[in-house]
C-alpha cells in the first residue's frame, strides 16, 4: 500500500477544501500543510511531468525556446543547491545506520559501479559497430557513459512515500547524486585532459566551480544529518511543527523537479519520423544520425539491458531471502528510471548535446508509465 510519512494514506480527501472556506476557525498553517502533503507525495507527483511539458511548450510560443531553456537551467540550479540538499538532510535525519543500512550502502555502490561499467562496455561495442573513430568516438563514449545517470531524486523520489522503501531509496538517491556530480565529472575531466594533451581537442571546456563543489556540498548535508541523528537521536517527528514545515518544504522538491524534467521534453522529438530514427539506425556521417545513434544507444542501455541484467541477478537473491524485498524493489525500479535531465549540466565536458536531450526525452516517455505500474504493483506483492 502506498503511504506517506504523516497520515499513512497517499489518497487525497475532501478535507483539503475546508481549509479554503472563509474565516474557518480550525485552520492552522501546520494542519493545512499536513493535509496538502499527500498531494505532493508518491505517485501524485508524477503528473507534474505532463505539466512541465505543456507549460514549457506554451511559454515557448511567445518567449522562444532559448529563453525558456535558460530559465529552466536556473531553476535546475536552485533545485540542486537548495531543495535536494534539504531533502537529503530530512531523509537522513530519520535514518539510524545499522548493519542492514551499511550492507545496502555497499550493494548500492556495487550496483551503480556495474551500471556505469556496463554503459561504457556497450558504448564501446556500439562505437565499433558504427565505425566511429577519433574525437567522434570519444564524444560517443563520454555521452553514453554519463547518460547512465538516472533521475533517482526526481522521478525516483516517488519511492520515498512508501515507508518500507524510504530508507533504501534515500541511500540510493544520495549515492546517485554523488556519483553523477562527483565521480563521473572526475572521469570526464581525466578524459578531457587526455584529449587536450593529444591535441584531440583544443578548447578548454570544464564545469564551473559551483558544479565541481556540488557533490561535497551535497555530502555535507547528508553527513550533518547522520551526525545530528546519531548523537541526539533527533528525527523529523521530534521537531514537532518545525519538522512538518521542513517535510513540506522538502516534499515540494519532487513535483518541482518533475516539472523541470517535463520542461526538457520537446514534442517535436516525438514525431513518427523521429521514432523511426530511434528504431532504425543508419551509418552515415550526417550530424542528425550521429545524435540519434547516441540517443538510441543510451536508451537501450538504460531501458533494456541494465534493468534486465539487474532483475536477473537480484530476483533469485530476493526469492531466496538473501536480500530484503524493499531492497529489491528500490534497485529494480531505479534501474528503469529515466536518464536525468541534470546531465545537461555536464555538456561542457564535451558530451553530445542533441543525443543527450533525445535520450532524456525518450527514456522519460517510456519510463514514467512503467514506474506508474511498478510502484503500486511491487508495493502490493512484495
Amino acid at each position: 500500500m502506498l503511504i506517506t510519512e504523516f497520515d499513512h494514506s497517499a489518497k487525497p480527501s475532501g478535507e483539503l477544501f475546508k481549509y479554503f472556506l472563509p474565516f474557518n476557525p480550525f485552520m492552522t498553517i501546520v494542519s493545512l500543510l499536513e493535509t496538502i502533503l499527500p498531494y505532493i507525495s508518491g505517485l501524485w507527483t508524477l503528473p507534474w511531468i505532463i505539466v512541465g511539458i505543456v507549460v514549457s511548450y506554451l511559454l515557448a510560443k511567445p518567449f522562444g525556446q532559448e529563453r525558456i531553456n535558460k530559465a529552466m537551467k536556473k531553476i535546475g540550479l536552485i533545485l540542486l543547491f537548495v531543495f535536494i540538499p534539504l531533502l537529503m538532510f530530512r531523509l537522513f535525519l530519520n535514518i539510524t545506520f545499522g548493519r542492514k543500512e551499511l550492507i545496502f550502502t555497499g550493494i548500492t555502490f556495487v550496483v551503480l559501479s556495474f551500471m556505469y561499467l556496463l554503459a561504457y562496455f556497450l558504448g564501446h561495442l556500439e562505437s565499433k559497430n558504427l565505425e566511429l573513430k577519433g574525437m567522434k568516438k570519444r564524444i560517443f563514449l563520454k555521452t553514453v557513459l554519463t547518460n547512465q545517470g538516472r533521475s533517482a531524486a526526481f522521478v525516483g523520489g516517488a519511492l520515498l512515500a512508501i515507508e518500507a522503501w524510504a530508507i533504501p531509496a534515500a541511500i540510493y538517491i544520495a549515492f546517485v547524486g554523488v556519483g553523477l556530480f562527483g565521480v563521473i565529472p572526475y572521469v570526464l575531466s581525466v578524459m578531457h585532459k587526455h584529449e587536450r594533451k593529444n591535441n584531440l581537442k583544443k578548447e578548454s571546456s570544464l564545469l564551473p566551480w559551483y558544479l565541481k563543489l556540488y557533490p561535497w556540498y551535497l555530502l555535507s548535508f547528508i553527513v550533518a544529518a547522520i551526525i545530528v541523528h546519531h548523537r541526539t537521536r533527533i528525527d523529523i517527528a521530534a521537531l514537532g511543527d518545525g519538522g512538518t514545515v521542513l517535510h513540506f518544504i522538502t516534499a515540494l522538491t519532487i513535483p518541482a523537479a518533475l516539472y523541470y524534467v517535463g520542461s526538457g521534453i520537446h514534442p517535436t522529438d516525438l514525431k513518427l519520423d523521429e521514432i523511426k530514427k530511434m528504431v532504425l539506425p543508419q551509418k552515415n556521417e550526417e550530424k542528425r544520425d550521429f545524435d540519434w545513434a547516441v540517443g538510441r544507444n543510451a536508451f537501450f542501455t538504460t531501458m533494456v539491458y541494465t534493468p534486465i541484467i539487474l532483475a536477473v541477478v537480484f530476483t533469485p537473491l530476493m526469492l531466496l531471502e538473501i536480500i530484503p524485498r524493499p531492497w529489491f524493489a528500490v534497485i529494480v525500479i531505479n534501474s528503469i528510471l529515466p536518464i536525468t535531465s541534470t546531465n545537461m549540466f555536464l555538456l561542457p565536458y564535451g558530451l553530445n548535446p542533441k543525443g543527450t536531450a533525445l535520450s532524456i526525452t525518450w527514456t522519460t516517455v517510456i519510463s514514467v508509465p512503467l514506474v506508474l505500474i511498478l510502484i503500486p504493483l511491487l508495493s502490493t506483492i512484495l
